[in-house]
């Protein structure tokens, strides 16, 4: 594969797993985004962004806006982790949300993450029981299914992850 870069936004853990576990399959660098500049960009032909979905916004999309001239001609991709189980239906909800001009064209593919209650901030354990109060309140039939995901989890920690996820990533970084 061409040279690569592999940039990391994770808050909790999940997407830096997927980065290390797409570093070890394509020799690509890897980066946090924090660290992150236009030197580094110019560097690579490839890009990858892994980050996490936090209230529907993919960590680290900002960063790609910002810097959009300097990527310009190069290969990029967006692999975004969350709890929800994939469905191509919340997937293509990502892109609307997250992927106006000029990323609309900006390939995104999906992983599941962990849930883990205990290592979230105050605001995102929070905000979380609030979202799993509301869902219980709903008859199972009406539910879909990240919400049925999310009664499932409760409060034990439970991690999703899995390098499967990045297969069809992987595919497209071959063609």
């Amino acid at each position: 594969m061409e040279q690569g870069l592999i940039l990391v936004h994770s808050k909790y853990g999940a997407a830096r797993k997927y980065a290390a576990w797409l570093k070890e399959k394509t020799g690509f660098a890897l980066a946090e985004i924090k660290q992150a500049d236009s030197a580094l960009l110019a560097r690579y032909g490839t890009v990858v962004l892994l980050g996490g979905v936090y209230a529907s916004g993919i960590g680290g999309v900002s960063f790609l806006r910002k810097h959009w001239q300097r990527l310009q001609g190069k290969k990029l991709a967006v692999f975004c982790v969350g709890a929800s189980p994939y469905e191509e239906e919340n997937l293509k909800l990502l892109r609307q949300r997250n992927f106006r001009p000029p990323l609309e064209e900006v390939p995104c593919f999906y992983g599941r993450g962990i849930w883990d209650l205990a290592a979230m901030s105050l605001v995102d354990r929070t905000m979380c029981r609030m979202l799993q109060k509301s869902v219980a309140k709903k008859p199972e039939e009406e539910c879909q299914s990240w919400e049925l995901a999310l009664r499932e989890a409760g409060e034990r920690r439970t991690d999703w992850t899995d390098p499967k996820y990045l297969d069809p990533l992987l595919q497209w970084l071959e063609r």
